[in-house]
């Protein structure tokens, strides 16, 4: 069983990687360098106030390529700041931006700071704090989660981008995620098994579900300004109404993996403490314990989506409109419906998971 299941995994590893070609605009893509601010050389407060209603800065700056065919040459770049701690200083690295790939070291621009060294070092910090308090457990959960990166990045996206349907995408890579990734993380066994099925059943729900209230709500996917830049990217016409139902049900998905392997670890360790339990007694002890499950990750879920539109709900107060007007634009209604659709894949995956654990963990099974 375990070398079908490494097969399967080696397979389907083989298959996603495989990414389409996507076509876009034969225009030169632009180039990224690192570079290194080596000098202030002029710095002043605007008199006009920016759209943040702060004072700007502007700095003159000089600084020193650390990687592109200009690399260590010095060149002068202009920079803007909104606040004053958003000034760069000497020292610091920041990338640069050469227009459709120009050698010319007089035209770079100044993209954004270097991070990628910190979040480096905040992601060693997380490996090691998961493989220190979950062990081997938390190893093979890091495995996992390469994999359903490898899903997303090379699979679901650039075949999104090559013109397929994003929900079709979406469920295959769904089903990819569901199974092989949870089996990588929780192990070979009837646990993981029953969470497998548990979160199948529960994706063709949210699929559902999330169908039916995207019609309902006349969502059409142009709730951010990210869609809009898609439709000039120059990649041809993307469904939007299919990426945003492909991204509910990716939401869920990451979710769903939480709720089903606890409720079947939950039966399974109720089973193990009396094994003379029937699989009804087994099914209502599981579902008291899956009913905090679902109070706790529902408010997780309001509070996680209502982080990510902040700033929009921000500005609508500030702009003092109405509540219901609020709730009616489509970048609040978008996550109304994400919070609604992941909630209720949540609430039906407890009984699912919970009665395929108490049917495989019960005693008296026919």
């Amino acid at each position: 069983m375990k070398q079908f299941f490494s097969m399967l995994v080696l397979s389907v590893a083989i298959l996603i990687t495989a990414s389409p070609a996507y076509a876009q605009d034969e225009i030169k893509p632009d180039a990224f360098y690192r570079a290194r601010v080596t000098k202030i050389v002029e710095e002043k407060q605007e008199d006009t106030l920016s759209i943040a209603q702060a004072a700007a800065f502007s700095q003159r700056l000089e600084i020193e390529l650390v990687t592109g065919p200009n690399k260590g040459q010095m060149a002068e770049v202009a920079y803007g700041a909104f606040r004053e701690n958003q000034k760069l200083k000497v020292g610091e690295q920041v990338v640069v931006i050469a227009p459709n790939g120009s050698d010319n070291k007089d035209q770079l621009y100044i993209f954004d700071r270097y991070r990628i060294q910190s979040l480096a070092i905040m992601a060693g910090i997380f490996f090691l704090l998961t493989i220190f308090l979950a062990g081997r457990r938390g190893a093979t959960s890091l495995v996992g989660l390469a994999f359903s990166i490898a899903v997303l990045m090379g699979f679901i996206i650039p075949r999104i981008l090559s013109g397929g349907n994003p929900l079709g995408v979406v469920l295959i890579g769904s089903v990819a995620i569901a199974t092989v990734s949870i089996y990588i993380a929780h192990g070979f066994n009837r646990r993981t098994s029953v969470a497998v099925g548990g979160t199948l059943i529960s994706i063709c729900i949210a699929i559902g579900t999330s169908l039916l209230f995207v019609w309902m709500g006349k969502l059409f996917g142009f709730g951010s300004e990210e869609t809009l830049y898609l439709q000039t990217a120059g990649i041809g016409n993307i469904n939007l109404q299919g990426l945003l139902l492909g991204g509910i049900i990716i939401g869920a998905l990451g979710v769903l993996d939480d709720i089903t392997t606890a409720q079947a670890a939950a039966v399974a360790e109720i089973a193990d403490a009396n094994p003379a339990l029937s699989p009804a007694e087994l099914f209502r002890r599981g579902l008291s314990v899956g009913k905090e499950h679902i109070t706790s990750l529902v408010n997780t879920l309001v509070l996680a989506y209502a982080g990510a539109s902040f700033p929009a709900l921000l500005l609508f107060v500030i702009y003092e409109r109405p509540w219901w007007v609020v709730a009616n634009t489509e970048v609040i209604a978008e996550e109304i419906v994400r919070t609604l659709v992941g909630s209720i894949a949540l609430m039906c995956a407890v009984p699912i998971t919970t009665a395929i654990a108490a049917r495989v963990f019960g005693k008296n099974k026919r």
